[in-house]
């Protein structure tokens, strides 16, 4: 034998070694990974593939980021790990504020030097990812180049978020990791006393429950806080809500509050052409945000949102709630007293629900229930109604191929039918169909305030993230908590507030299409016309924004009992 058939053989002999100490390690890891939509031997079956398949980059170290999440905690301390032991592929998996993963995936796009080798990166990028030309085309990818490292059980149909991650070229540029909706909360206990719910009738004159529009939320706000004002000696509040002049502020609002007022056009993912930020897109391009360019950000929809979020904070939100951030006013309802929340994000779920808290029954079931969020006064069928938060596995083209090929293993690995199940339960922030639908969280159901039901119904197709009108996420998304704090201070009308963030946006837009950056998807402002011009011309072209005052910003409330709502929705999950 000569001495490099030997040296040949002795690495054949190394990985077969090896390939036998993932398989074992893979059996050890398999009671974390329950319960799984995949039986005992599939989940071995489908590890042998990934065992396989990261050979050619055993001890490779890689380096994820994602933002601080408990799904993506759960990622980072434990699933990477049983990667790390499974592949022999080292992970290190960092945590890190929202904030900083946009400022850092900013820096590598702009750099082009490699500052983490996979992502996880909300699908709000989607118009950023799709015109720079930094980001790698995954349906390409996983046909070409990374076919070899691609799990042919990956089964993207059984993914629920694929829309909000394809470019207009229908091109998968991210693949979800996770998700969670905004959606109203309220005190099902509450909603249900007999005496409240008769005080509501005789006041209202229609029934107490899950408003279907702003005029019934409103009416509820006034009536837990002025008309109840005290449940049990404690002193309530018929809403919450938060308004620091902070970035968190910008959430607030670009996180789809103008959808739900009625903002931009009927569509879903996002409305076509004019998106609920208000920026009108026609093909590809971006051409205006302000309605003297035929968008919306500062028309009446846009200011009426304004206005009923400054008016219900200072009315029915508690004092202390005008000057919290987001992180400061989520833990409130949880403290047991407010009545309801139109604005909450489903990633609450698991600190809503632990015992010993005031909104939780002695037994462990919530006191509180979640439903689809009402809309105003604008808002019309086929319009989306809310957001969807959809952290999304990212990969730049300025990576070494081989570290992207390593990356996309294990980023695959954390969304695989062997832990997706396993990793819904400790997050609840669900991806595939497979694991909503699955038996064990029909039995939890019960003790999750209607998540499940949300999540199984129809209705979850209105909640979307941002899409692709919005060119550049970053640039635009901070430009909403400085101008919109200034109409939370007091320092500017909502009116003048709007005008100055459209103006702004406008500005943004302009400096994209002179740069020339974003090639033939890239803005081209419209030229500016009259508000009368672009009114006609939605109501000639049968579009909606933007869309002329009414009349009557308060049409009649409107509410639907809430059991009867759930047992409206399908009890079966649907074909693929």
């Amino acid at each position: 034998m000569t001495k490099r058939s030997a040296l040949g053989a002795f690495a054949a002999l190394l990985m077969t070694t090896s390939a036998m100490a993932g398989t074992e390690e893979a059996k050890k890891w398999l009671d974390e990974f329950q319960p799984s939509t995949l039986s005992k031997e599939e989940q071995l079956k489908a590890l042998q593939w990934y065992i396989d398949a990261a050979k050619p980059f055993a001890g490779m170290e890689i380096n994820v980021v994602s933002e601080t999440l408990t799904t993506h905690e759960y990622e980072s301390k434990t699933l990477a790990k049983a990667f790390a032991e499974i592949t022999g592929i080292k992970v290190k998996h960092d945590i890190i504020q929202e904030g900083d993963v946009v400022e850092k995936i900013q820096t590598q796009m702009q750099s082009g030097k490699n500052v983490y080798d996979g992502w996880i990166n909300d699908s709000d990028f989607i118009g950023t990812h799709g015109r720079y030309n930094q980001t790698v085309n995954l349906s390409d990818f996983m046909t070409g180049e990374g076919k070899d490292v691609t799990d042919p059980n990956l089964d993207l149909k059984d993914f629920i978020g694929t829309s909000f991650t394809t470019w207009t070229d229908g091109k998968l540029y991210q693949l979800p990791d996770q998700q969670f909706a905004n959606l109203y909360w309220f005190r099902y206990d509450w909603f249900t006393n007999p005496d409240i719910k008769a005080k509501f009738k005789a006041k209202y004159g229609y029934e107490l429950g899950v408003p279907v529009n702003w005029s019934a939320y409103e009416d509820i706000a006034e009536f837990f806080t002025n008309d109840i004002k005290e449940i049990d000696g404690v002193k309530v509040y018929g809403h919450m809500d938060y308004g620091k002049k902070d970035p968190s502020l910008g959430w607030r609002f670009t996180d789809a509050w103008l959808s739900m007022a009625g903002n931009g056009d009927k569509g879903l993912p996002n409305g076509i052409p004019v998106d609920e930020w208000g920026i009108r897109m026609e093909g590809c391009r971006p051409v205006g945000s302000s309605v003297e360019r035929g968008g919306d950000t500062n028309g009446p929809a846009a200011v009426y949102s304004i206005v009923k979020y400054l008016d219900w904070l200072k009315k029915y939100a508690p004092p202390a709630a005008a000057g919290m951030t987001f992180g400061e006013a989520g833990p409130v309802p949880a403290q047991g007293n407010v009545a309801q929340q139109i604005f909450w994000y489903t990633a609450f779920t698991a600190d809503m629900v632990k015992p010993g808290t005031p909104v939780v029954n002695a037994d462990g079931t919530p006191k509180w229930r979640m439903a689809p969020s009402p809309h105003g006064a604008y808002w019309k069928d086929g319009m989306k109604l809310g957001y969807q938060d959809v952290g999304s596995v990212t990969l730049l083209k300025s990576t070494p191929k081989d570290r992207a090929k390593a990356a996309w293993l294990y980023l695959q690995f954390i969304n695989s039918k062997v832990v997706s199940l396993k990793k819904s339960h400790v997050g609840l922030t669900f991806t595939r169909e497979s694991d909503i639908w699955d038996k064990s969280f029909t039995e939890r159901a019960p003790k999750l305030g209607g998540l499940i039901e949300f999540y199984r119904s129809p209705a979850r197709k209105q909640w979307t993230p941002t899409g692709n009108n919005v060119p550049d996420y970053p640039k635009l998304a901070q430009l909403w908590w400085q101008n919109i704090g200034d109409a939370a201070s007091g320092a500017k009308t909502p009116q003048a507030a709007m005008d100055a963030l459209a103006a702004a946006q406008d500005s943004v837009l302009e400096r994209l299409e002179k740069s020339g950056v974003q090639g033939a998807c890239g803005p081209k402002l419209n030229k500016k016309e009259t508000a009368e011009f672009w009114f006609a011309k939605a109501e000639k072209d049968g579009t909606i924004a933007p869309q002329r005052k009414l009349a009557n910003e308060k049409p009649k409330g409107e509410t639907i009992d809430y059991d009867t709502l759930i047992k409206s929705w399908p009890a079966t999950p649907p074909k693929n």
